[in-house]
């Protein structure tokens, strides 16, 4: 340092003055920062200053460091100034100036580690504070000082290798810093192991801090884990020191092979039994317990050709744990002698001490029990025919004793029967139908029937199997299939609508119902003239008219017949009611259910109807005659009022008893010589569109009231008897009776022209019909 101030001294000639101050100079430098020196050529740059070097840590402070001069005014008129880091800038106050003589001084202790070096700039003015100088730069340098340990990275370095590893191997690496200038020997750090323990096993580079093997001989089972003690100093090695530990763990190799402890063991199993364990076989492995090293693996080399036993490893323990797998059966044989080897999980190491595997003997006793019997077949599978009869053999479902050494007798019975359906032979097995069972039974699934039987010995405590028996149940063609649907309609012309679609439906499951043969009964041959079947596919065929027929109902006989073997068949009516069709081949309203002639009541409600009209006419007759007769002398006749001469004609009146719905009997009158037709048989009956078609047997006649007492009840019984009669529309519909002709000897049946002439009538008669002529007395009677 004092070299270069020198230097710089000397190059200061001709009026450039220079003087430094570092720590260990007497006095500081004079500086000319600004000083040309004149020249006849050319003007000179102005001087550069050189770096003023200062040590770190100096104590001795305030410290003057170096003064600086102008020579254009005299000592004492010029103004001295610096700036930058240190001065008005952090960390203030490091270094002053005297603005008078220009002296720099330090005046606080400096940390390389924090600021090495200082960049400020010099200036000078004159007493008004106008520039002398241009301003000038001033660098000072922090010498540095070894003030820092080196410091590892960590406190504790782990490492790990493989035992028996050959010399040279590395293990891990040891890092430290030092935060002195690296430039010096200051941060020249060196490494070394202070401690490992004997013998010397590892070595570390003191260069790089590297760990490595040096010796052979390096053994998990003798010393797993080693710990190290690190040193790192500065100054190459002769500096300030720091410590810290290496932890080298030895990972296990397979250099170890199991062995049993024992050369044989003794053990004893129940027979009938599986999935219990019987013993352990220990072992002993010197290798990493848990580590595949240490994990065993046992093999029964022989004494077990059916394979009734197993042995796995314990996790845990590594022994050897024998189990029965397959039932024992002390019959067949009382006693096993087992050879059984072990070894480990991964291959053992060649410089393994001892031979890979071990062997050992192992002898299962075998102890008797009382065994449950066994179901020869099981489950048993057999088929019946459905609704087979009460006594029906099904199967023998027997069981056999195991316990041959043992006298032991066998019963049976039933678990599970949902049905009751079957009996067992308590001795035998033997299984039997005691019942018909249905076939719409919820216990039959997809055609079969399931049932538990038991078979247990007499021992004591007994033992007891369970077998499950199946049946079957097959398929029997019993039941003819059924038309479906029975009725329907037909357009009067064949080339209208597109005909009637008959089905048919068979409670047997395939194979014995469709496809399903129609055809018309050959009973009747007319059948086939009139109407004809055609195919649509195997269940349904389409029924059309060959030619027109009459309207009306047509009751067709039809026989079916099923695939099935041997065939069901079965001959059903058909009620066909052919109509008067529109153009869109519809039965136009009212043309299926009522006949474009006819009276719409059948003989034997008429009958009763007109039996009550005239019954009701014979009572009320006198009455009305006895009251004209009391009002009229007897030359003006017994009905003056009547215009319509009766003869052989008759007029009924229709009585409404106050506001309510239509009259409910409605009927037809007809001359007294036209009554005897009336028994005859219509040519087309009435049809109604609430009841089937079919044959309805007339009521029988009934027997006459002989007192007044009981009209009513024989009108209500008449009406009762007209609306539950199914071949004649209800009393509620819109009737169409016969056109009655020209020239009829009775007048209008119609209750608002007959009171035209009806007004003197005397009624007060129907106060002596009973309380249900009490209204009609009321409104029609004299007040």
């Amino acid at each position: 340092m004092d070299t270069v101030l020198l230097f710089a001294l000397g190059l200061l000639a001709q009026g450039l003055d220079l003087s430094l101050g570092v720590p260990g100079l007497r006095r500081p430098g004079t500086l000319f920062p600004w000083h040309r020196v004149p020249s006849s050529g050319r003007v000179r740059r102005a001087w550069v200053i050189p770096p003023i070097s200062v040590s770190e840590n100096y104590k001795r402070l305030p410290y003057p460091l170096v003064q600086i001069k102008s020579d254009k005014q005299q000592l004492g008129s010029v103004i001295y100034s610096i700036q930058g880091p240190g001065v008005d800038e952090e960390p203030r106050g490091v270094f002053s100036i005297d603005k008078f003589t220009g002296k720099v001084f330090l005046n606080a202790l400096l940390d390389r580690e924090k600021t090495d070096r200082f960049r400020l700039r010099a200036f000078a003015l004159d007493r008004g504070g106008s520039t002398l100088e241009e301003p000038t730069d001033l660098e000072i340098v922090v010498v540095d000082q070894n003030d820092n340990r080196p410091v590892f990275r960590q406190e504790v370095f782990t490492g790990r290798v493989l035992e028996g590893a050959v010399p040279g191997t590395y293990v891990t690496r040891a890092e430290a810093t030092d935060a002195d200038d690296p430039e010096t020997d200051n941060a020249a750090l060196r490494y070394s192991i202070l401690e490992q323990g004997s013998p010397q096993l590892f070595s570390i580079d003191e260069h790089t801090g590297e760990i490595r093997t040096v010796q052979v001989g390096l053994d998990r089972e003798v010393v797993a884990v080693y710990n190290l003690t690190l040193q790192v100093a500065d100054m190459s090695g002769d500096g300030l020191t720091s410590t810290a530990s290496a932890i080298i763990t030895l990972e296990d190799v397979n250099d170890n092979a199991p062995g049993f402890t024992r050369e044989e063991f003794f053990m004893e199993a129940t027979e009938a039994m599986s999935g219990v364990d019987v013993g352990r076989l220990e072992v002993e492995d010197r290798d990493l317990p848990g580590s595949p090293n240490w994990a065993a693996r046992f093999t029964i080399l022989e004494g077990d050709p059916d394979g009734h036993f197993a042995i796995r490893t314990d996790p845990k323990t590594n022994e050897g744990v024998l189990s029965v797998v397959k039932p024992l059966d002390y019959e067949s044989c009382d006693q096993y002698d087992l050879r059984v080897e072990v070894q480990n999980e991964v291959p053992l190491q060649a410089a393994a001490p001892r031979a890979e595997r071990d062997q050992a003997r192992v002898s299962v006793q075998v102890r008797d029990v009382n065994e449950a019997p066994v179901f020869q077949e099981n489950p048993l599978r057999t088929s019946l025919a459905e609704r087979a009869a009460p006594g029906t053999p099904v199967a023998t479902f027997s069981a056999r004793d195991p316990d041959t050494q043992q006298l032991q007798r066998l019963s049976y019975s039933k678990d599970y029967d949902p049905e009751d359906w079957l009996q067992v032979d308590g001795a035998t097995g033997w299984v039997q139908t005691q019942s018909v069972l249905s076939p719409a039974s919820p216990f039959l699934k997809d055609g079969w029937y399931r049932a538990i039987i038991l078979a247990y010995d007499d021992a004591s405590p007994p033992c007891t199997a369970t077998g499950t028996l199946s049946i079957e149940i097959l398929e029997v063609n019993d039941h003819a299939p059924e038309l479906s649907p029975s009725s329907g309609s037909l357009c009067s012309e064949p080339d209208q609508g597109s005909g009637l679609l008959l089905g048919a439906t068979d409670e047997d499951l395939p194979p014995h119902g469709a496809p399903f043969h129609f055809q018309l009964s050959p009973r009747v041959p007319e059948l086939a003239r009139n109407w004809s079947l055609s195919r649509i596919n195997m269940s349904h065929v389409r029924l059309r008219l060959r030619h027109q027929v009459q309207e009306g109902l047509h009751r067709l006989s039809l026989l079916l017949q099923d695939s099935g073997q041997p065939p069901q068949h079965r001959e059903q009516l058909l009620n066909v009611t052919v109509c008067h069709c529109g153009q869109d081949g519809v039965c136009l309203q009212g043309a299926a259910a009522l006949r474009a002639k006819g009276t719409g009541l059948s003989l034997g409600a008429l009958g009763i109807v007109l039996a009550s009209v005239i019954l009701l006419f014979l009572l009320t007759l006198p009455a009305a005659l006895l009251s004209r007769l009391r009002q009229q002398p007897w030359d003006k006749g017994l009905l003056p009022g009547l215009q319509d001469d009766l003869r052989d004609n008759m007029r009924f009146r229709t009585l409404s008893c106050g506001p309510g719905p239509a009259p409910r009997l409605q009927g037809q009158l007809r001359h007294p010589a036209e009554l005897a037709a009336l028994s005859a048989p219509l040519g087309r009956p009435l049809l109604r569109r609430d009841a089937p078609f079919s044959w309805v047997r007339p009521p029988p006649s009934r027997v006459l009231p002989t007192s007044p007492a009981d009209m009513a009840d024989f009108i209500n019984d008449g009406l009762e008897a007209a609306d539950s009669d199914l071949s004649v529309p209800p009393y509620d519909t819109a009737l169409i009776y016969d056109y009655e002709g020209d020239g009829s000897m009775a007048g209008t049946l119609s209750s608002i022209l007959s009171s035209l002439g009806d007004e003197d009538q005397d009624y007060s008669c129907l106060q002596d019909w009973g309380p249900r002529f009490a209204r009609l007395a009321d409104l029609y009677g004299p007040p």
